[in-house]
């Protein structure tokens, strides 16, 4: 598998769930909450459940306080142990006013820091990278709300996908690190999804796909089904291995 597999599967986690905003909002607040997530890998017919993530969010004020933290079990931290988190400090409205990234992945360590500005409908940040061998700082803006890999999800759990055509296709613009990113979201319908524990549950199902500004991908397509209740939890996510694929599943 490739190494920084999990690593990019948090930060999908995240953004597994994005779309613009010609989409009728709901009304949506949060106190508390607490989603947990594992992760299992496929080789063949081979599954093994080698991580496992927490995504919380809690309000203060005026603001909340999101954060997404993952590990691997035991048996995979042989192989290549990973301990990553993701904060992000966000308005009442949602929209990123801090973000950051904490990455400890085997011998690798690295912390990004994105400090997020706005003037009318454009969007800027300062992203600052710190690394072993130096720090670097790189501005990022767009013409448009911009999101990290955190706040877009929280932004997505209030539209109305009721109003959704099956089919449609959205762009919306994630700020990572020192890139900006794409992120073409299209909705496929509702089904029904077979979950960790063999149930199922009824979900509305979108693709994914990560561009850079050139048009070129800059990772793998997934798919997400969210819930059809008005909780909107990402019940699963699927992205493909160079073999075999990996599964993201709810288990609260």
């Amino acid at each position: 598998m490739k190494t920084n597999t999990l690593g990019r599967w948090l930060a999908a986690l995240a953004a597994a769930i994005v779309l613009l905003l010609p989409l009728d909002a709901q009304a949506r607040t949060y106190t508390s909450e607490t989603l947990n997530y594992q992760i299992v890998y496929q080789w063949g017919l081979v599954w093994k459940h080698a991580g496992d993530a927490t995504l919380s969010i809690r309000r203060s004020g005026d603001q909340y306080h999101a954060m997404l933290t993952g590990r691997t079990r035991s048996w995979a931290d042989k192989v290549y142990p990973v301990r990553d988190t993701l904060k992000c400090t966000m308005n009442s409205l949602f929209a990123p006013l801090r973000y950051e990234k904490l990455t400890h992945e085997k011998d690798y360590y690295a912390r990004d820091l994105l400090q997020f500005s706005y003037n009318y409908s454009h969007t800027s940040a300062k992203a600052t990278r710190f690394r072993r061998s130096g720090n670097t700082t790189v501005d990022l803006s767009a013409k448009c709300q911009a999101y990290d890999m955190l706040s877009v999800f929280y932004m997505l759990r209030n539209l109305d996908f009721a109003s959704m055509a099956k089919g449609k296709a959205h762009t919306t613009v994630i700020f990572s690190g020192k890139e900006k990113e794409y992120l073409t979201i299209r909705y496929k319908g509702v089904e029904n999804v077979k979950m960790r524990d063999g149930s199922k549950r009824q979900a509305f199902h979108i693709t994914f796909k990560f561009t850079q500004e050139a048009g070129k991908k800059s990772s793998d397509d997934l798919d997400a089904w969210l819930s059809t209740d008005a909780e909107r939890i990402p019940l699963l996510l699927v992205g493909k291995l160079p073999v075999g694929q990996v599964k993201c599943y709810c288990v609260k």
